[in-house]
């Protein structure tokens, strides 16, 4: 069995990557910093490990790594790579915005799209991204990194449909936790008003449930909370909330 993950180098993709190598999975770990991925391999034993080392801000990079490893069979691909910028629209400097746009999501559509068509010509394997519970929000002072969470949800959920009609034995899974315990926060310069979950505890959750085929994955008991209740506010309000929220992350 072999596995590709993409953002390995730290917080949920390196746990991922370490929990597959448990389960026996041969790595293909994918960053853009070479040192931390070395650093990874070194560390798992008992399988292989490749390190590859891109950057998924440059969309030709996407296609480089598949059309580097498409004559391999990979069995369990995870779309992590990912970023956040934090400020107003008009304000957030365009060039990090395309950046977050070509990571966030045109490296997880093309790489979804050309790893799932080969592994329905299989009929097998299993695809988890990497989303977020940003993904069920606008997200006002943060929108860019919300409106490309969406994009991977309702993605995810298209494609894990069509697979359903057509009886394919692959599984698409996209993954939705709120705050983690990670360099996230430090990344897109904002400050999580709630305590996060490990990574580590995360990443053996998400792998569990897409290998049962849970399509919408949403760790810990608080964040099912806060998504039943969504269902009970109005898209107006829950804006104005997420938008309060993003100002106590900034500390405001």
């Amino acid at each position: 069995m072999k596995a590709l993950i993409t953002g390995a180098s730290s917080g949920i993709g390196r746990e991922i990557a370490r929990y597959l190598a448990s389960l026996g999975y041969d790595l293909i770990i994918v960053a853009r910093n070479t040192q931390k991925l070395y650093e990874l391999r070194d560390e798992l034993k008992g399988v292989s490990v490749r390190v590859i080392t891109l950057d998924f801000s440059r969309e030709q990079d996407s296609f480089d790594l598949y059309e580097h490893l498409r004559e391999e069979k990979i069995d369990f691909l995870v779309n992590n790579a990912g970023f956040g910028a934090y400020g107003k629209f008009t304000e957030v400097p365009i060039e990090r915005e395309l950046a977050l746009i070509h990571t966030n999501v045109s490296a997880v559509h093309i790489l979804t799209k050309l790893f799932l068509q080969d592994m329905v010509k299989r009929n097998s394997g299993y695809i988890l991204n990497v989303g977020s519970a940003a993904g069920f929000l606008a997200g006002p002072t943060f929108s860019s990194y919300y409106a490309s969470k969406n994009y991977v949800v309702r993605l995810t959920q298209a494609i894990h449909e069509e697979l359903r009609r057509d009886k394919i034995n692959v599984g698409v899974s996209v993954l939705c936790p709120g705050p983690v315990q990670t360099n996230f926060n430090d990344t897109a310069n904002v400050k999580f008003c709630i305590r996060g979950l490990s990574p580590e505890y995360v990443a053996r959750y998400a792998v569990d449930k897409t290998l049962k085929g849970k399509m919408i994955i949403t760790p810990g008991f608080e964040m099912k909370a806060t998504r039943f209740l969504q269902h009970f506010v109005s898209e107006k309000m829950l804006t104005r909330i997420s938008y309060n929220v993003q100002q106590k992350k900034n500390g405001k």
